[in-house]
């Protein structure tokens, strides 16, 4: 694990839930799905992680979920955002290019 691999781990976790949020929005979406589109990224995560953030959103009212049959076994649980979770998804985008933008400006500080 790289220097910054350490120093940024508490931050990517805590970017979990937005990844989650801008994944759903996409459309509804098997967890096993979730699982293997995070798997090659900086978000990749397990079963023991994905889970209980899922069923926290849903608490939370930002996913919903519906069963949909499937034919190779039983129904599965596909998420969907809700018009709440649209909305908090709207406004982490919005705050995350302003983070974005405030560090790519502090170095033009001293220019």
């Amino acid at each position: 694990m790289s220097s910054a691999e350490s120093k940024l781990g508490p931050i990517k976790k805590g970017l979990l839930e937005f990844v989650l949020l801008k994944l759903i929005s996409v459309h509804k979406v098997y967890a096993a799905d979730i699982l293997k589109f995070l798997k090659n990224t900086q978000f990749a995560t397990q079963e023991g992680t994905l889970y209980p953030l899922l069923s926290k959103m849903r608490r939370e009212g930002t996913v919903d979920y519906e069963w949909v049959e499937s034919e190779a076994g039983p129904p599965r649980k596909y998420y969907r955002l809700t018009p709440k979770g649209k909305e908090q998804l709207e406004d982490l985008m919005k705050y995350w290019k302003e983070i974005h933008k405030t560090i790519i400006n502090l170095g033009k500080i001293y220019e």
